[in-house]
């Protein structure tokens, strides 16, 4: 799979929450919430280009992005996300 995201958007991979809580309750899948941490898979042309934004974000890092933000697609089998830069709210390191 080879996707370019245009612009300023970005591709993610949601990354897989934990299925117990602290104190080891296991969840059951209807009380999940969608995690809201993400995998950067690829990054738009305008972001590498752009002064201000080319260091801010780099491929495979850990991010944390706005809980309705984006465009979820199925590619490959794989669901990702494709979303603006705005949306993305911090980098975990």
């Amino acid at each position: 799979m080879n996707l370019r995201p245009i612009g300023d958007r970005v591709v993610i991979k949601k990354v897989e929450v934990e299925e117990k809580t602290a104190s080891g309750i296991v969840l059951p899948s209807s009380a999940k919430e969608e995690p809201q941490m993400a995998e950067v898979l690829a990054i738009g042309s305008d972001i590498l280009n752009n002064e201000k934004t080319k260091d801010q974000i780099k491929v495979g890092d850990r991010v944390i992005f706005s809980k309705y933000a984006g465009t979820e697609v199925k590619i490959d089998g794989e669901e990702l996300s494709i979303l603006k830069l705005n949306d993305i709210l911090a980098v975990v390191e």
